[in-house]
C-alpha cells in the first residue's frame, strides 16, 4: 500500500504555534501544559500523521485537527483582558464566558475538536472498508452512529487527561465535576452535529 505524506503546510503551521505555546509555557511557568497537554498533543499528532499515510485523511479534516490543536493551546496559555467575564481564577480563554454565563470558549473548542474526531473516524473507518471490499462506503445509520461514539470515547479519553494533570499537577485550570459535565455535553453536541454531516456529505 502505498505511503502518504503529511501535507508541509500543515506541519509548518502546526510546528510553528507548538513552539509558541511551549515558549508560553515556560514564561508563565505553566507546568500544566509542559508536562501533560503538549506531550499529549504530541503524541496525538504522530498518531494522526501515521494514520493518515494508510488512509489519506481530506485536508479539510487535517486543517480542522490543526485548527483545534490551536484553539486547545491557546485556550490555557492566552490571558483574555481585563474586564472579560470568566470563571474561575485563571484569567485565560478557557475561562472565558463568550456568551452571558452558559457558552464558554471551552465548549466551543470541545465541541469542534471532538466534532472532527468523529469525522476523523468516518474517514478512517470509510477507507477500511473501500480498501478491503474495493468499493465506494455510503454511510449508515449504524456507521454514524460508531462515528459518533468514537468522538465521544476520545472526548472521554480527554477528560481522563485533565484528571490526570489534576494529580500531578498542582493549581490547574481543569475545573470540577460541572465542568467535566459540561465539557461531556459539548462533545456529544459536536459529535453529533458532524454525525448530520455525515449522513448528508459523508
Amino acid at each position: 500500500m502505498k505511503r502518504v505524506r503529511f501535507p508541509r503546510s500543515v506541519i509548518l503551521v502546526a510546528a510553528f504555534y507548538l513552539v509558541a505555546a511551549i515558549s508560553a509555557a515556560i514564561t508563565q511557568q505553566n507546568w500544566e501544559f509542559l508536562k501533560i497537554y503538549i506531550p499529549f498533543f504530541v503524541l496525538i499528532a504522530a498518531v494522526v500523521a501515521f494514520m493518515h499515510s494508510r488512509v489519506n485523511f481530506s485536508l479539510v479534516l487535517l486543517w480542522s485537527l490543526t485548527l483545534w490543536g490551536a484553539l486547545h493551546l491557546a485556550g490555557g496559555l492566552v490571558r483574555i483582558p481585563d474586564g472579560w467575564d470568566f470563571h474561575g481564577e485563571h484569567q485565560v480563554l478557557y475561562s472565558w464566558w463568550v456568551v452571558g454565563q452558559w457558552l464558554k470558549w471551552d465548549h466551543i473548542v470541545h465541541a469542534f475538536g471532538f466534532g472532527s474526531c468523529t469525522w476523523l473516524a468516518w474517514e478512517a473507518l470509510r477507507a477500511s472498508i473501500q480498501q478491503r471490499l474495493g468499493r465506494k462506503l455510503y454511510p449508515s445509520m449504524g456507521m454514524v452512529f460508531l462515528c459518533i461514539f468514537t468522538g465521544m470515547g476520545l472526548g472521554a479519553l480527554n477528560e481522563i487527561v485533565e484528571f490526570v494533570a489534576t494529580m500531578a499537577v498542582e493549581n490547574t485550570n481543569v475545573g470540577g465535576y460541572i465542568n467535566t459535565g459540561w465539557d461531556l455535553v459539548a462533545n456529544l453536541a459536536g459529535c453529533l452535529f458532524v454525525g448530520v454531516l455525515i449522513v448528508f456529505r459523508g
